[in-house]
């Protein structure tokens, strides 16, 4: 139906302005003595985000692994940020979360549940069904689940990227002492500049690995991207 068609993209938007944008500008204008005061301006900015993925938690009735790790990182800044404690600490959790998950991903690729089938090869990306009769019917499997491997050290590789770039951006904005004014605006900065320099780029080598995926799909299984992602048919 046209309205609902019109209105699925409004999702990532509102997302990206309630938890990126709205935070970033009360940090960065309302920090001062004037306005809410720095404590009151991080306890604003963080409840934002925090009630996002409250509110998606309520919705969906289902915990998501990653938006936990958000709810962490948001709990964790915020910690920083009223015990006061040395600018360095952002910087290291800025890049620990990415690196955790992609050593995650690594030690995943030793188990029978390897986080890319997560985050990628999955039915609401593919449908991945179809793409496994089509492997079994081509006696695939075993050369798949090795193109899979490649695939996952690409996976975490991303990550790692991630974790490198937070770290830097990090160190090289945010050098005021917590708890100060200049503290919550170096810190609306970090959030406003990690969207474009870590975000996008990270969502291409991602978009870069599924076409990866979907070369090997159809090399060995004779499907094309257009047979086997969800909702391109329709």
């Amino acid at each position: 139906m046209p309205s609902h068609s019109s209105a699925q993209p409004r999702g990532p938007l509102i997302e990206l302005v309630v938890t990126l944008l709205i935070p970033s500008l009360i940090l960065m204008k309302l920090s001062g003595p004037e306005h809410l005061g720095t404590a009151n301006a991080l306890l604003t900015a963080l409840a934002f985000p925090l009630g996002w993925g409250v509110w998606e938690y309520l919705r969906a009735r289902k915990l998501n692994f990653f938006a936990a790790l958000g709810f962490v990182s948001v709990l964790l800044t915020g910690g920083i940020g009223l015990l006061q404690l040395d600018p360095k600490w952002l910087a290291v959790k800025e890049a620990a979360i990415p690196a955790l998950i992609g050593m995650a991903v690594l030690v995943s690729l030793r188990t029978r549940y390897p986080l890319i089938k997560t985050l990628l090869y999955n039915p609401a990306i593919l449908d991945v069904d179809r793409v496994q009769a089509a492997l079994v019917a081509r006696g695939s499997e075993a050369d798949f689940e090795r193109r899979m491997s490649n695939a996952t050290l690409m996976l975490s590789a991303t990550f790692f990227f991630s974790a490198a770039m937070n770290y830097f951006l990090a160190t090289w904005i945010v050098t005021s002492p917590a708890g100060s004014a200049a503290f919550n605006q170096e810190l609306g900065q970090l959030t406003l500049l990690s969207y474009p320099v870590i975000a996008l780029p990270s969502t291409v080598m991602m978009m870069l690995i599924l076409y990866y995926l979907a070369r090997v799909i159809r090399q060995l299984t004779g499907l094309r991207l257009t047979e086997v992602l969800n909702g391109a048919q329709r």
